[in-house]
């Protein structure tokens, strides 16, 4: 067979497996999975051709921005109270919604040895700033005020208490020293099966509501071929590998 031909080969090949038409999907993500939805969206655009463009933050006011127009047309959201609530409020496609992942919540600090498994800092004290995220817009921010009830220290503690605006912004307040310990989200400080710096206690999943963390199909992408791609794309077994690999259950 002569070189052009099997050149005409691979090219016709090349046009079978490309997407027909290659679209691009606006994605608000809750802030806790930034690190594992990057990584899948670039599989995900190398496998199917479509554009996605990311915007991350706090689930409260994701949520906010998009019943004041925002053009997002997926949320992957740190609950699944307000994916639910687009659904009843029509801003959202009724039927789409799913679980994508269960999150854990982690109690860390960047210095080593700061934090013993069974969280004990808090009831001893010894710190000066504890940060969380903003309990009213970030369910990790919830979570973390549930088990610190149940602990008996939420009082103690309140003075040294530091909010951020999402989790993100809480894991920054601890990486950078300006606060000795904080509620993240596992994910943030999970590497290769393990707490990747510093010391963590894993909290017990029975201390707090379950993070369940849906994703909705929202009505401006009712018709965005990757936006149906995309939410697919998470259904499946590689965007599953990665979510485990960040310390998610599913």
């Amino acid at each position: 067979m002569r070189p052009p031909m099997l050149l005409l080969l691979a090219l016709h090949a090349l046009l079978l497996t490309a997407p027909s038409h290659a679209e691009q999907v606006m994605v608000a993500v809750a802030a806790n999975f930034t690190a594992p939805m990057q990584k899948i969206t670039a599989e995900f655009e190398r496998a199917s051709g479509h554009k996605v463009l990311l915007s991350f933050g706090a689930t409260g006011k994701l949520f906010a921005q998009i019943v004041n127009g925002a053009p997002f047309e997926i949320l992957l959201a740190a609950d699944e109270q307000i994916p639910a609530q687009l659904e009843k409020d029509g801003y959202a496609v009724n039927g789409s919604r799913f679980t994508y992942a269960t999150g854990r919540l982690a109690l860390w600090s960047a210095q080593a040895r700061k934090v013993d498994n069974p969280g004990d800092v808090l009831h001893q004290g010894a710190f000066t700033h504890l940060a969380l995220a903003n309990p009213k817009t970030a369910p990790y921010g919830a979570a973390a005020i549930e088990v610190m009830t149940k602990l008996g220290v939420l009082a103690s503690a309140h003075e040294k208490i530091v909010q951020g605006e999402n989790v993100a912004q809480t894991y920054q307040f601890a990486a950078s020293g300006n606060a000795d310990l904080a509620f993240v989200a596992l994910s943030q400080v999970w590497k290769y099966g393990r707490i990747s710096a510093g010391s963590a206690w894993i909290v017990p999943s029975n201390m707090h509501q379950a993070i369940r963390q849906d994703a909705v199909l929202l009505e401006r992408g009712r018709d965005n071929v990757a936006a149906g791609a995309l939410l697919a794309y998470l259904k499946g077994n590689a965007a599953r590998a990665i979510i485990r690999s960040y310390g998610y259950a599913l």
